[in-house]
């Protein structure tokens, strides 16, 4: 079934908005979903949870990302 290969496809405005927040706010954000959640609140004027939600996971997983390679290069 397709439905399985399909799990972490995000829309495009989902990452545009998420690396538009990242690039202007790069010390704010962390790899703690619930600080990135009410960041996103306050510095956007998204108006549904469900987005808010969706755009603070992204960033969340991007930071976790960028942690893993800190630690990795750190080791090296």
């Amino acid at each position: 079934m397709q439905g399985d290969s399909l799990g972490n496809v995000k829309p495009a405005f989902v990452k545009r908005i998420a690396l538009e927040l990242i690039e202007k706010f790069p010390e704010e954000f962390t790899d703690d979903f619930e600080k990135n959640k009410m960041l996103v609140e306050r510095l956007t004027t998204i108006s549904t949870k469900n987005l808010r939600n969706r755009v603070a996971g992204y960033i969340t997983r991007l930071m976790e990302d960028r942690k893993k390679v800190e630690v990795e290069n750190e080791e090296s």
